[in-house]
This record gives structure tokens, sequence and C-alpha cells, in this order.
């Protein structure tokens, strides 16, 4: 299997991001890592090693970004405008510096996929909802999609903006609606202990789909 550990300067973050690539040929899948996770998590959880056969074939690749989570949404001490402005950093970093780099590097230059567990989960659909144009698919597992699970009654545009409980329920913009139908949106929990809210907004983001008519959330798993 083809493995290249890298990194690039990131304008929008004024920093070196590192991220890891998996596979030599096919599709790009943008792996966002759990809270507190970082570039390595995927392969160190054995993910990587299940996919293997398809990118052995050539079918998909996987690039590994590092997240900036506990410098925004998880950084309590920080004001909540400071978080939600430091998540639209890493925002325009992954469409902006990291995918442009990814279409340089492989050729392909369609849309990708976005994954994630935990945070992962939640900013592969929040990524995909708000970019559809780059995104065609996202499988999010266990996310929460509700930002006032961090902030509480605190609201901006920002916040608004990023959490998808709230956004998705007042979407009446035609151009995301007809992405959104055209799309394949995997969101996906499990019924553990830890799963409680994720439950509750997974239950939330499927009656926001439903009052749409049409973008449709293909599938829900318990």
């Amino acid at each position: 299997m083809h493995v290249e550990y890298s990194s690039q300067w990131s304008g929008h973050l004024n920093r070196e991001m590192r991220f890891n690539r998996y596979g030599h040929a096919g599709k790009p899948i943008i792996v966002f890592p759990s809270s507190g996770g970082s570039y390595n998590e995927y392969a160190d959880f054995g993910m990587i090693e299940a996919c293997q056969w398809f990118i052995d074939q050539g079918l998909v690749q996987f690039y590994t970004p590092d997240s900036v989570d506990n410098e925004s949404w998880l950084c309590e001490w920080k004001s909540p405008y400071d978080r939600a402005n430091m998540h639209e950093r890493y925002d325009r970093y992954i469409i902006d510096e990291l995918m442009p780099h990814i279409k340089y590097q492989t050729g392909y230059q369609g849309p990708m996929l976005a994954t994630g567990c935990s945070m992962g989960g939640y900013h592969s659909l929040n990524f995909y909802l708000r970019h559809p144009d780059a995104f065609d698919t996202v499988i999010a597992l266990s996310g929460l999609y509700d930002v006032r699970y961090f902030f509480g009654d605190y609201h901006d545009r920002n916040v608004y903006e990023n959490s998808p409980i709230d956004y998705l329920w007042n979407l009446n913009d035609g151009w995301f609606l007809d992405k959104y139908r055209s799309g394949n949106i995997i969101v996906a929990t499990g019924q553990g202990n830890w799963e409680e809210v994720s439950i509750k907004d997974t239950k939330k983001n499927r009656r926001s789909a439903a009052l749409q008519e049409g973008p449709r959330l293909d599938r829900f798993l318990g």
C-alpha cells in the first residue's frame, strides 16, 4: 500500500498542518479525527487495514488531516466567538488549501467523500452540508450535530452556520437542496451508553430532512 506522511503550510491557520495519505488512486476520502484525535488515529484503530482491499484495488484513497478541535469547539477557556471563529479558519483550510492540494496530487477533480466518528462525524456531516459541491458523499458516525452542546445559549452567525440541527431545519435554498438530493448521506449511531446525544441529534436531523421533502438522509442505522 502506498503511504505518505505529509504536511502543508496553512495560511488560514498560520501553521503547518499534518495529514497522511493511504492509497495510490481512486476517490479521495477525507477522514476527520474524533474528539482530541490526530491524523494518525484512523490507522491506529485499524480502519486503514480494514479498507486495504479497496485501497489496493485503486478504488479509494484516504486522507487523514489533523484537527484544531482542541482550539475551537473543545477549548472551554476561550469565548464562544473565538472558538467558532477558529473553526471557520479550519473550514477554509480544508476547502481552500487541503482539497486543492489533494486534487493537484492525485489528478482527481470530482467531489470527495467525508467521514469520521464522534467529532469527526460532526465535521464530516457539517462539511458535506455546507459544501455539497466539494463532497458528494458523507458517512457520519456517532456525531453531535447541535453546537449548543458546547456553547449553551450563545449564538452568532458562525455558530449557526456550523450547527446542522439549526441551519438544516431552516434551509430553503434550492441549490443546496438539489445537491443533497443527488448526494449520498449516511448518518449512523449506535445504542451504547455514550450515544444518547448522538441518537437525539440524529433523530432531529432526520426530522429536518423529512420536512425539506427531498434532502434525504439515505440510512439511519441504530
